[in-house]
């Protein structure tokens, strides 16, 4: 079964849609994934290029996007609003 909602990190307005089936176990993790994904997907970008792009490993970001490692709160944030003002604002 598939669920929604709504998020807005730093400006950035995100609508994640994840299976809920897949957050019951380590919850908050799960739904971190799904919210980096949403701020990459944002961008158009594949994870090499989004990993690139920021600097960051590409392993790091599929550990992220995969629940596989957890990324500071503030982490997501700054991500969060480096796309919001240097790719969605120029769009």
């Amino acid at each position: 079964m598939k669920n929604d909602y709504k998020l807005n990190i730093e400006g950035l307005d995100l609508h994640i849609e994840y299976d809920k089936k897949d957050v019951k176990k380590d919850q908050a993790d799960r739904i971190q994934a799904y919210e980096i994904k949403a701020v990459r997907e944002k961008t158009g970008m594949n994870r090499k290029d989004f990993a690139d792009w920021l600097g960051i490993p590409y392993r790091t970001i599929s550990d992220w996007e995969h629940g596989e490692r957890k990324m500071p709160d503030y982490v997501l944030r700054l991500i969060a609003y480096k796309v919001k003002m240097e790719y969605v604002e120029k769009r």
